[in-house]
């Protein structure tokens, strides 16, 4: 098999990097608290939908936010009024249109005065709503003046990036009759996808646990079985069985928390298109490995494929690797890349979450955490640096960080590919569910380390730590996208609320059960003779 070592440690700290990001639908609901709210300018800033039709035929949508002010939209189409556009003179609508508005919808450029200046001249015009063309593709937050303290405005106010109001002029100059609605539909409360990414994170790290327990059992049972027979061989296979695994240190662990800040505020500060390629190859070359790791192990298990898997043929550079393994690489290659070409159609997240998932199975089987200790500094700094990252650097920066890196706002791709996504099914805003790999690997390494401890200790699963850290896991995700959803859709730190259920489930049964003292120091259960049997009871 081809060594993992080294570059699965490299992944481990570069997933961990946007265990921030977690879980994010896109939020549509955005507050902002620059200015004090007032009377009249208390609104929360909500994407519209702008559906048009010329000459009474369907035609494009168009997306815009809502202002500070205004009265709130229907948030279903069919309650939304289909009303005809005109296109203000003068364009900014700062005096007086030169003709007099029956109810239309006015569209105007920004600029030459406030915002609420052009609503209350277009309100006196005759209009019934105003769109306001920004001067560039984003979307402007419209805001009241300082000086204005109650305000009467009763027509709706919606900005609309500048290419989507060019396409509007263009189309109303040509003589054509634009009608259109305005409606800013709500969030379902709860999205099928968020069901299925719970259960895929919930799943992962299940399946990485039972195979990290099963691999330290199976050396504990050959390391025991050398003690009883005194075989001068033990120190050499205690070598070769701890090769492929990477331990975790409470030093590495607190310089974890300095490692990943440098790093994200380098993709922050240096994020673009082709800083998102390179992330894509980074990830394809994780991905292979995981994948075929993953491949390798699970073929094994059949007989006719164990032989292959214990055949081996000498490789330049890479030494003696299995016919298997030989066999299983080239189909995981072309999967990477038929992924990465193909990564901006619709149904390319299939392929990103069976690289992930592999990826992630494979940090959880290779890196451990030896003892209790190592585990609640570890978990204790990530806690830290997702609050900091998500919430915290809005002061700083004005924006979250880390939301801005997971969703790679800067870089005109739909994001960086270290995430397990999938499409929000019946969201009429559409977009994905997220879940960062940080957020399952960092609580997957206690999980996966209480399910070793329970079978090195021959725990029954009621009696042992992986029922209840599996449970505190699950729970902890599940109160995220509870949060998720009570926010609106803005990106939620997933540890904030899972590490608190984690850490607390396994101190206190291992303070209850007598058992706390090993867990924090050792991590593993005294084995003074080796006739002990390690097969975990039923």
């Amino acid at each position: 098999m081809i060594p993992l070592r080294s570059f699965s440690s490299f992944w481990f700290v570069l997933g961990l990097l946007y265990s921030g990001s977690l879980v994010s639908g896109g939020d549509i609901v955005h507050h902002d608290d620059s200015l004090p709210e007032r009377p009249g300018c208390n609104n929360n800033f909500v994407l519209v939908k702008v559906p048009t039709r010329v000459d009474g035929k369907e035609k494009e949508e168009f997306v815009g936010v809502g202002a500070r002010f205004g009265p709130t939209l229907e948030s279903k189409e069919k309650h939304a009024t289909l009303i005809k556009l005109a296109i203000a003179d003068p364009p900014d609508c700062c005096t007086t249109p030169k003709h007099k508005l029956t109810g239309e919808v006015i569209l105007v450029h920004r600029g030459n005065c406030s915002f609420t200046t052009k609503t209350k001249v277009a309100e006196a015009a005759g209009a019934s709503a105003i769109l306001i063309i920004n001067n560039s593709t984003d979307l402007f937050k419209m805001v009241c003046e300082k000086g204005e303290n109650v305000l009467d405005i009763n027509i709706p106010v919606v900005m609309l990036p500048i290419d989507a109001g060019r396409s509007l002029e263009e189309t109303v100059h040509s003589n054509s009759i634009v009608t259109l609605q305005l409606y800013s539909p709500k969030r379902p409360a709860v999205d099928v996808a968020e069901v299925f990414l719970w259960l895929m994170a919930v799943g992962t790290i299940l399946c990485a646990s039972y195979w990290s327990a099963w691999t330290a059992r199976e050396e504990a049972i050959e390391q025991d079985k050398l003690l009883k027979d005194g075989s001068d061989e033990l120190l050499q296979v205690s070598t070769t069985s701890s090769r492929g695994v990477v331990e975790i240190t409470v030093i590495s662990a607190i310089l974890f928390v300095v490692v990943a800040s440098c790093f994200l505020i380098m993709l922050y500060k240096l994020m673009s298109f082709w800083f998102i390629e390179v992330l894509v190859v980074l990830f394809c070359i994780g991905g292979v490995e995981g994948l075929q790791t993953c491949l390798v192990a699970f073929l094994s298990c059949f007989r006719w494929f164990r032989r292959i898997g214990e055949s081996y043929a000498k490789v330049p550079l890479l030494g003696a690797v299995s016919y298997l393994t030989l066999a299983v690489c080239p189909f995981c290659i072309v999967s990477a890349v038929i992924w990465a070409v193909y990564r901006q159609y619709p149904f390319a997240w299939i392929g990103q979450d069976i690289l992930g998932i592999s990826l992630i199975i494979t940090v959880l089987q290779i890196v451990r955490v030896p003892n209790l200790k190592v585990g609640v500094v570890l978990l204790s700094c990530g806690f830290m640096y997702d609050i900091f990252w998500v919430f915290v650097s809005k002061w700083w920066f004005r924006e979250s960080v880390m939301i801005v890196v997971a969703r790679g706002d800067k870089s005109g791709e739909d994001g960086i590919p270290m995430l397990l996504k999938i499409p929000r099914m019946f969201d009429p805003w559409g977009g994905y569910s997220i879940i960062g790999f940080g957020d399952i690997i960092l609580p997957g390494l206690l999980v996966t380390f209480a399910l070793r401890y329970d079978w090195l200790a021959n725990k029954r699963l009621k009696s042992g730590y992986f029922l209840g850290t599996m449970s505190a896991y699950g729970l902890g995700l599940l109160i995220t996208y509870i949060a998720l959803n009570l926010m609106d859709g803005h990106g939620q730190p997933a540890l904030l609320y899972i590490v608190p259920f984690i850490l607390g489930t396994l101190i206190v049964l291992g303070h209850k059960r007598g058992d706390l003292k090993t867990l924090w120091t050792t991590g593993e259960p005294e084995r003074p003779c080796p006739h002990v049997r390690l097969q975990p009871q039923s």
